[in-house]
């Protein structure tokens, strides 16, 4: 049997653990979340999507001792000049909810018709073999798209019921 190598996510979000644990359990990799070894949410004060990463990923590696995976990710619209970017975690205010977010989107695009809300889905990932590590493993990927008028799916969690990605042959 293979050795099991346990990695911190940090994060508290069920949607990203259960993805990341499919990704990753067939590469050996135990993805546990940052509150099995009491890691709070830091405050995401970066400017960008790989400092909010950067931070948090070092936070959970710090406490928990152990190697970390870290996200940020959002939606960056053209007809909002980029909002919410790196505030989509927060764009509907507090308590956070999807479904906040999603409609105070719905309500800031509601002057746009289909064809002028243009955007994409930003994701950054970080991997830190340690809290100090100085070669942080760093992945930037954006996914071009639209955004709906109204949800649609059943599965996924965020703002995927709103964003319908443009595929390029």
């Amino acid at each position: 049997m293979a050795a099991v190598n346990t990695l911190v996510l940090a994060s508290g979000n069920s949607g990203k653990l259960r993805e990341f644990n499919q990704l990753l359990s067939p590469l050996g990799f135990d993805v546990r979340p940052q509150a099995d070894f009491g890691v709070t949410e830091v405050e995401e004060t970066g400017l960008t999507f790989v400092e909010n990463a950067l931070l948090k990923a070092r936070e959970a590696s710090r406490v928990s001792g152990l190697p970390a995976l870290a996200d940020d990710s959002g939606l960056e619209v053209d007809a909002l000049n980029g909002a919410p970017g790196i505030y989509s975690a927060r764009y509907g205010g507090e308590p956070r909810s999807d479904e906040k977010n999603n409609q105070t989107l719905l309500t800031a695009l509601s002057d746009y018709a289909e064809g002028q809300r243009s955007g994409r889905y930003w994701c950054v990932l970080v991997y830190l073999r340690h809290p100090k590590d100085p070669v942080p493993v760093i992945v930037q990927r954006s996914w071009e798209g639209e955004i709906l008028a109204h949800p649609r799916g059943k599965e996924g969690f965020g703002y995927d019921p709103l964003f319908g990605y443009l595929i390029r042959v």
